[in-house]
């Protein structure tokens, strides 16, 4: 039986209710916490040993985290009251109800569930039909080959009386628009099946690179040995080779950046907490270094994003931290840190933000922006805003509303929104 699309999204549900931490929920599952993350976000499918020591770690059944089977009316209520979307329920009385009214408990409870698989969908076809571009230029490729093919049938159907060359002509271009509109509808095919095969969704060089160093936890310790970038490589490596250089240029950048911060003094330096400024000042260097080797840093350290984007504000690389939404493809939030940073390269931006979304998750964020002149002054400057994150500690501070990207940020009355949601704004 196939499993349910659902089953990570209940694995950080139930997590969340039993207040674990997601690395102690991997230690327990004996996973990692990078590969917990994928699964808890539905990047990974879970079965078999992996599903039933996390199902023993949430003390509950594996059946109850695929979906299976009768459902905790109980707990599918009160993770409907917490969508938040539809006013204040009274979540201490989920039991009662359904024991009174199991009819109208199961109904909601399913409403609930058809909601969020409604709501993965339209973001994950939003995402492939608005921006992914390989499947607008196989599109385009089809529309101009089925354009081709009408305009000379028509010619060939409404004139009768056309020379014998001119037919032979049109006859020709009629086979290789049709051999080239057969082609393309054939590596187009072939191309989403590709796509909808892989885990990860893959779709792009950047987006194989990611996981490849996802796959790594983030952290390659043959670095921290004195070990080249194609000696990392060679231990295993991106399969495309535009995803092969992205992974070298990353590694000879993270290279450097082990040199200039040990990781042994890196560890000591951020145990009373995190504060880039301060280790910049330490190891006199630039912050944006300090952000990349945090990042970087064994699980141990804890959970650390980081986003880098480019003068044109697009994002060039993505560390995700759950709870906090990276868009696959086209433009992110303008509200986040990281572009006003971008706006004042040189200036240190630090900010809380919170999320926008059913759980309203916090982050603690620092964002930098910096120049380089590769070919002297005399040429262009290169700028670049890095944007570190990790969830927020308890503190006074009022935090920024944000979200991921406009067209499927659910929060009202946004000054910033560049177009309206898909699925409509909360009330």
């Amino acid at each position: 039986m196939a499993l349910d699309a659902l089953t990570g999204t209940r694995i950080r549900e139930r997590r969340a209710q039993t207040g674990l931490r997601q690395a102690e929920l991997a230690r327990a599952a004996g996973v990692s916490a990078s590969y917990l993350n994928l699964i808890e976000h539905n990047r990974r499918r879970v079965a078999g040993d992996v599903l039933g020591r996390i199902a023993a770690a949430l003390g509950v059944t594996p059946a109850a985290l695929e979906g299976a089977g009768e459902q905790d009316l109980g707990a599918a209520l009160r993770e409907a009251a917490a969508d938040g979307t539809a006013g204040t329920a009274e979540v201490e009385r989920a039991e009662e109800f359904a024991g009174r009214y199991p009819g109208w408990a199961a109904l909601i409870a399913g409403q609930h569930r058809r909601i969020l698989r409604l709501e993965q969908t339209v973001e994950a076809l939003s995402d492939r039909l608005g921006h992914d571009p390989h499947l607008s230029a196989g599109l385009h490729e089809l529309l101009s080959a089925a354009t081709s093919v009408r305009s000379t049938a028509a010619i060939l159907a409404e004139t009768p009386d056309i020379e014998p060359d001119w037919r032979q002509r049109f006859e020709r271009n009629l086979a290789e628009d049709s051999a080239r509109l057969a082609q393309g509808a054939e590596a187009l095919v072939g191309y989403l099946d590709a796509v909808a095969a892989q885990e990860t969704g893959s779709a792009s060089p950047q987006e194989e690179f990611e996981t490849w160093l996802d796959a790594a936890g983030w952290h390659l310790p043959e670095l921290e040995t004195g070990a080249t970038p194609d000696a990392v490589l060679a231990a295993g490596k991106p399969a495309g080779q535009a995803a092969l250089a992205l992974a070298l240029d990353w590694l000879q950048g993270q290279a450097a950046d082990v040199r200039t911060l040990p990781l042994a003094t890196v560890l000591r330096a951020i145990k009373p907490g995190i504060d880039p400024g301060a280790l910049a000042r330490q190891f006199g260097c630039d912050p944006a270094v300090v952000f990349r080797r945090l990042a970087t840093l064994p699980e141990s350290a804890g959970p650390i994003g980081l986003v880098i984007c480019d003068g044109s504000g697009t994002l060039v690389f993505r560390k995700p931290l759950p709870g906090f939404t990276l868009p696959r493809f086209g433009a992110a939030c303008p509200l986040w840190p990281l572009y006003a940073a971008l706006a004042r390269p040189g200036l240190p931006v630090r900010a809380r933000v919170v999320m926008a979304g059913r759980n309203g998750a916090a982050f603690d964020i620092w964002a930098w922006a910096g120049s380089t002149w590769p070919e002297g002054f005399t040429g262009p400057a290169v700028t670049r805003a890095h944007m570190l994150l990790q969830p927020a500690t308890s503190d006074s501070r009022a935090p920024l509303p944000v979200g991921s990207s406009c067209r499927i940020c659910p929060r009202a009355g946004c000054t910033a929104r560049r177009e309206p949601a898909i699925m409509g704004e909360e009330a």
